[in-house]
C-alpha cells in the first residue's frame, strides 16, 4: 500500500528540517525532507525545506513539533 506524504512544516533551512525529522522519527513518526529541497553533495541547503509525513500521521506530527518547537518557528504548508 502506497503512502500519501504531505507537508507538515516548512523549515527555514535544511539543518532545522533535519532536527524536526529526527524528532519525529524518534517519536515513531515516519518523516523525510522533500528530496528536491535538500542538498547532500554540497553540504546543507540554506533555503527552506519541506518536511513530509504520511497523511495519516499529520495531526500527530503537528502536535509533536508544536510541543517541542512551538508554532511560530516555522511556516505551515
Amino acid at each position: 500500500m502506497a503512502r500519501d506524504w504531505v507537508v507538515v512544516r516548512v523549515a527555514p533551512d535544511q539543518l532545522i528540517a533535519e532536527m524536526w525529522v529526527d524528532l519525529l522519527r524518534q517519536e515513531g513518526v515516519p518523516a523525510l525532507i522533500k528530496p528536491s529541497d535538500a542538498v547532500s553533495f554540497m553540504g546543507t541547503s540554506a533555503l527552506s525545506c519541506r518536511v513530509l509525513v504520511p497523511q495519516e500521521r499529520l495531526e500527530e506530527a503537528e502536535a509533536l513539533l508544536a510541543d517541542q518547537f512551538g508554532d511560530d518557528e516555522a511556516t505551515a504548508p
